[in-house]
């Protein structure tokens, strides 16, 4: 909702109240009517609220820092629109906004802590399901706390039903690693409130990732964030984090209702809450909470609640595609999703749900190692090939410039002469998303999208049309035919064999050739050794 269209909103409540109190001479209003027009009053200004919140982002939580990669070693244009669009195009909201989205727009008096949502279910059976849950903390039955369950087990079960999908994969991660901190397993289920379990979920004040970490905090439990690696979207990182924080909240409190509380608002609401309410029980700090943080804990309760029961509501878990085994490297040098993807055959889209972390589709790699999980059926071509797999096609992955044009598709030329306009086509494979190919070709996705009519859905074998600016003076070779180891003449180039190149590897680094052609033009075999420093004859496609 626009704010312009919130404060109408406030300005004809405002108005339609005074109106009311000029009948008072008639007609004295009831308690109940004005209690509606309080909490109609109370909804508009916490949306305001929201509003001028997301509009008044500090700037520090838009900076990136501690870039661990050398800029004159990789070369590529800012790829804020890539984070964008993985973010706009997900279908995966956080339970918590969902939640509040649906009070307000499903009918705007509606209101999980006041309303009376209706069920089939008995409150005997929903107090006896709560009891035999024995939980770590509390589970009161009330209407707030029935309002919940219900929200979440029949109002959107089609959000439920992947979420449980989701949990298969996540949940396991996230419970091996709580116990680690000796911490209740059940507090897994803060990342379902939190994120709905979407690795890259955005709030609009920029909290990101399972946890939704706010870039201060997160830099305050040493989560990485600059220019290639956001921690915050990296499941296990900011699981250790999460922990953390929830281990010093229950350090401060001793109440593991104030400390989820406290995820939320933060220790100074609540200490603030306990302070008025003069007690430190949840329930009877309620009313002194913020706003957005009082169904917080019953959201908890809720979600807790429904991935016990969900069969008994005839929730069924949606089929999801994340890979039931995982491998794990350490990266040492920068590499690119693409390389990845071409030499060993997993799609870019699995890497990234994989490895969320990675916000360019590039591990800069690091002295310790940089973590790359890859789905098991893939190691064995990982580990044969991981030589070649960093210097595979990697003047074209790390400088994204220069383009093999594409005939029949010449534009008109500039006005300078040392420039011309050129236009490009692309033909959509399997996995390929608009973000990555946007990235390929150093442009805006903003722009690749406008070009194309489209926001986010491609298909395989779609033309993509990409215009660009290239000097008058470029070679039409794609960069990787015209990389500092190779040398023409005439129809060949001759490349320079690097340690850890394979025949096969050099054969994929240019357009049109394939590996019997590289055998025959140096009368090699398929068993033939290369050794670094030796040239090899590649003829020019």
């Amino acid at each position: 909702m626009k704010i312009r269209t919130l404060f109408f909103v406030l300005l004809t409540v405002v108005f339609s109240t005074e109106l009311s109190y000029g009948q008072l001479l008639t007609k004295k209003p009831t308690k109940k009517e004005l209690l509606t027009e309080i909490q109609l009053l109370r909804k508009t200004i916490d949306s305001l609220k929201n509003e001028l919140s997301g509009a008044a982002i500090e700037l520090s939580d838009t900076v990136s820092t501690n870039d661990t990669i050398n800029p004159g070693v990789i070369n590529f244009f800012e790829g804020e629109d890539l984070i964008e669009s993985k973010i706009s195009t997900d279908s995966l909201l956080s339970l918590y906004y969902v939640q509040k989205k649906f009070s307000m727009v499903d009918d705007l008096y509606v209101d999980l802590d006041s309303a009376k949502l209706k069920s089939d279910i008995p409150d005997s059976v929903f107090i006896a399901r709560l009891k035999a849950m024995n939980s770590f903390i509390p589970l009161p039955y009330n209407d707030i706390i029935k309002n919940h369950i219900v929200f979440y087990t029949q109002k959107i079960p089609h959000k439920i039903d992947l979420i449980l999908g989701m949990s298969a994969y996540y949940l396991p991660i996230f419970e091996e690693i709580i116990d680690q901190y000796d911490l209740p397993k059940e507090l897994r289920i803060m990342a379902v409130i939190e994120s709905a379990l979407n690795p890259n979920a955005c709030s609009r004040v920029k909290a990101r990732g399972l946890w939704q970490f706010m870039y201060r905090t997160a830099l305050q439990y040493n989560l990485k964030i600059n220019s290639y690696v956001d921690e915050r979207l990296d499941p296990i990182a900011s699981t250790h984090a999460a922990c953390k924080y929830l281990k010093d909240s229950y350090t401060i409190f001793g109440d593991w209702a104030l400390a989820i509380a406290s995820y939320n608002c933060g220790a100074g609401n609540v200490n603030k809450a306990i302070r008025r309410a003069g007690s430190r029980d949840f329930w009877k700090i309620y009313p002194y909470l913020p706003r957005e943080t009082r169904g917080y804990v019953p959201s908890f309760v809720a979600a807790l609640y429904t991935l016990n029961y969900y069969k008994e509501h005839k929730i069924v878990p949606r089929a999801i595609s994340m890979p039931a085994h995982v491998d794990t490297f350490m990266i040492h040098k920068p590499l690119h999703f693409g390389q990845i993807s071409e030499v060993v055959g997993v799609t870019v889209e699995e890497l990234q749900n994989l490895n969320p972390q990675y916000i360019k589709q590039i591990i800069p790699g690091s002295p310790e190692g940089m973590v790359l999980n890859l789905p098991y059926q893939y190691t064995t071509t990982f580990v044969n090939n991981e030589d070649s797999i960093y210097t595979y096609k990697d003047s074209l992955f790390f400088n994204p410039i220069i383009f093999k044009e594409t005939k029949g598709n010449n534009l008109a030329s500039s006005s300078s002469g040392s420039e011309r306009s050129t236009s490009y086509t692309h033909i959509v494979r399997k996995g390929e998303t608009l973000g990555g190919i946007a990235m390929k070709y150093g442009v805006k996705l903003s722009d690749l999208q406008r070009w194309n009519h489209t926001k986010s859905k491609i298909s395989i074998g779609q033309t993509i049309v990409i215009h660009g600016r290239r000097s008058s003076s470029s070679d039409d070779e794609p960069s990787y035919a015209s990389a500092p180891q190779t040398k023409k003449s005439g129809g060949y180039v001759y490349y320079t064999v690097r340690r850890g190149d394979t025949l096969w590897g050099i054969s994929r680094k240019f357009e049109g050739v394939t590996l019997n052609d590289i055998l025959e033009l140096n009368g090699l075999t398929k068993n033939s050794k290369i050794a670094p420093g030796k040239k090899l004859k590649i003829k020019r496609a």
